[in-house]
Order: structure tokens, then sequence, then C-alpha cells
């Protein structure tokens, strides 16, 4: 089969390739996805332009469905890891010719929780969207999170709770960055079943997201934001 498919997808041109990716990435197809990527290249696109046009957009679909709950989180898996396939042969390139990124995040799961689904579906979502994404995994520490935040010279932190008992371990980390004065320095989304919007106002935090799609929108309004104000002043 695998040779049919790779003599269809080369004898596509440009847009019906590019709209075939958007379903290939739907479907979760890795495969079909690095081959795509690897016949645009070829054609002489830009990395960045594949990013965008092949993946971001793509999973920008997913993102939405996914929000509108016609997809579900098996679904999107799947996508961000065919997406994570594209990905793999386009970052060095990316960093080669200096393309421009949406921004940089920290995330991961704060001290005392090891849940980790809805972290890893951020993490990924938001690498579909053209961020890049550091990974700190669970149980993180004030430290690790600020260590993290300095050491990858990041715009925004990500955290997120499963557990009630580990939610208000986030107010710790925010009181931190204040006390350290560097609270206003990053943009904190936060996230997390028992999580809801008044109590990421109560700590102090940016944003609740309640899911992967709200994270990648309100990180995106964000980084708009913060480019604007620098591009004003």
């Amino acid at each position: 089969m695998s040779d049919e498919d790779e003599i269809i997808l080369d004898e596509l041109n440009d847009e019906e390739l590019t709209l075939q990716m958007h379903d290939d990435l739907y479907d979760g197809m890795k495969d079909e996805i690095e081959e795509g990527v690897h016949i645009l290249l070829k054609r002489g696109w830009e990395p960045y332009r594949v990013l965008t046009e092949a993946l971001v957009a793509g999973m920008t679909i997913v993102g939405h469905d996914f929000r509108d709950g016609i997809l579900f989180v098996p679904e999107v898996l799947l996508a961000a890891n065919a997406m994570k396939g594209g990905m793999f042969i386009l970052k060095p390139l990316l960093v080669a010719s200096g393309a421009p990124r949406m921004g940089k995040m920290v995330i991961g799961t704060v001290k005392g929780d090891i849940h980790d689904i809805g972290k890893n579906l951020v993490g990924m979502m938001m690498e579909g969207a053209g961020f890049e994404v550091v990974d700190l995994g669970i149980n993180n520490s004030v430290d690790e999170y600020l260590d993290a935040l300095k050491k990858e010279d990041a715009d925004i932190l990500g955290m997120s709770a499963l557990l009630t008992t580990t939610m208000p371990y986030m107010k710790v980390v925010i009181d931190t960055m204040a006390e350290k004065g560097i609270r206003d320095d990053f943009i904190i989304l936060v996230g997390g079943a028992p999580l809801n919007e008044e109590f990421g106002k109560a700590i102090g935090a940016d944003a609740y997201c309640r899911d992967a799609a709200v994270a990648v929108e309100t990180a995106k309004d964000f980084m708009l934001r913060k480019h604007n104000q620098l591009a004003a002043g």
C-alpha cells in the first residue's frame, strides 16, 4: 500500500498536498505527514512555510474540533504525534534559518502531583501552534520552575495540577516569583481538572485554561499583545 501512497502524495500539486496533509494530521497519520514534509521541502518550500501552512494550519482544525467536542483526547494525541514527526524533520531547519517563533513555554505538573496526560496534550498542541516547549515533566518544585524559566529564556510558564491538594502549590510558585520581582516577566497559564477561572484569578495567574485548545488560543493572544507592546514601546 505504501508504494501507492507515495506516488499519490508526490503527484499532488502544492495546494492539494497541503490540504491532504491537514487530513492526514487529523487522522494521526505520522508516516504520511513525514513524507509530505519531505516532498514540500524537496519542492523548495521554506521550512517555516511548511510549518505554518501544512502543520500548524492542520493542527488548528484539530484544536477547534477538540474544543467543540468533535474530537477527543486519544485522537488529538494521535494528531499531535503525527505533528511531532513533521516537527522532528523541520526543527533543525527552522533553527538554521532563524525562523520567527511564536514564543517559548516552560510547562510542568506541580510538586506532589504525578498526573501528566493533560500537560502532555497542552505541550503537544503548543508545539503544533509553533511554540517552542520545554516540558519539565511531573512533580516540579518552585526552584525547578524558576531555574528552567531563566535557563530557557522563556515567555510563558504553564502549570498543571489534577489533585485539589496540589493546587495551592501554584500560588507558592507565583508568590515566590513576585517576591523575586520577576512575576511580570512571564505569562503564567494554569490548568487541570479541579481548577477554575476564580482559582486562577485568586492565585495571580494570567489565565486559567480549561483545555489544551484554550491554552493555545490564550498563549497566542498574550504573545501578540506582548509583541504589540514591544513594537509600540
